[in-house]
């Protein structure tokens, strides 16, 4: 892990601007969502961030969960100068080790098109046997 970077699962230390600008505007998946959105997702949610040396925020993840069965990992972001580094590692075994210690969450749930390596590591993988996982996109 690098030293020079610190894990927090504080949300009163977010920078929301940052963490709205990353995601509205140089995610693949969440890109156009509107502050409004942003910020509630962020009050509704476990949230991790990782700082660099100087207080900077240089990550961001939260977790949709219920704190009992069942989470689900989603807007995961490095920002691109901190790549490379092994934040994207950092956060997520930070995040694993946060819900192990303060919740009985049996499994953890995520989607990615890009960082499938990286999960991997952690134990992620595709589920076994038919899938049995639906979705229904609901009208805007």
């Amino acid at each position: 892990m690098p030293s020079s970077f610190t894990f927090s699962s504080d949300s009163s230390l977010l920078d929301r601007d940052l963490v709205h600008h990353w995601l509205s505007e140089e995610s693949y998946w969440a890109r156009g969502r509107s502050r409004e959105t942003q910020d509630a997702a962020i009050d509704a949610s476990r949230n991790y961030s990782i700082r660099d040396g100087n207080g900077r925020q240089v990550a961001y993840a939260r977790v949709v969960t219920d704190g009992v069965t069942f989470a689900w990992l989603c807007d995961v972001f490095v920002d691109a100068p901190a790549r490379g580094f092994g934040i994207g590692r950092m956060l997520v075994e930070g995040i694993i080790d946060d819900l192990q210690v303060a919740s009985t969450v049996k499994r953890i749930m995520l989607a990615t098109s890009t960082a499938g390596d990286l999960y991997a590591k952690f134990g992620f993988s595709e589920p076994q046997g038919p899938n049995r996982y639906m979705l229904k996109q609901m009208p805007r």
